[in-house]
């Protein structure tokens, strides 16, 4: 009873998740269609939690940290990719380049720099939205 019952919580869980992605590409389409009639899905589409950081001499990549920049880190994206985060609470939205690694705390998916967290209106963590921009 007890495997019945968890394997119908995964099943849900599995159904939901499915259907929240979709329903965001299906966003995405509508929203860009009006914007060019190339417009794309996302390359990359992740949503979790971001936190920021403005301490440190170099990135992962080699640059300088300019803690006012609009960069990220994340642990497995190449550097240079570009990723629009949306912030649903505040509305905003704002492009970022991976130029780090990281976040190095567990359950955080990015680490935004001060300049990007105060673009986007975040001050600490952040449930957002991140989509790969070709």
């Amino acid at each position: 009873m007890t495997a019945t019952l968890l394997f119908l919580v995964n099943f849900a869980l599995l159904l939901c998740s499915s259907f929240a992605r979709a329903e965001t590409l299906i966003t995405w389409s509508r929203l860009n269609s009006a914007e060019s009639p190339a417009a794309s899905p996302p390359s990359f589409f992740q949503s979790g939690v971001a936190s920021w950081y403005a301490v440190g001499k170099r990135t992962a990549s080699g640059e300088l940290f300019q803690p006012d920049s609009l960069t990220a880190a994340h642990r497995s994206l190449p550097f240079g990719t570009r990723l629009k985060v949306v912030y649903p609470r505040t509305g905003r939205s704002i492009v970022v380049r991976v130029n780090d690694r990281g976040p190095f705390v567990r359950g955080r998916l990015l680490d935004l720099s001060r300049g990007a967290a105060r673009a986007l209106g975040v001050s600490g963590i952040a449930a957002v939205t991140v989509l790969g921009i070709d």
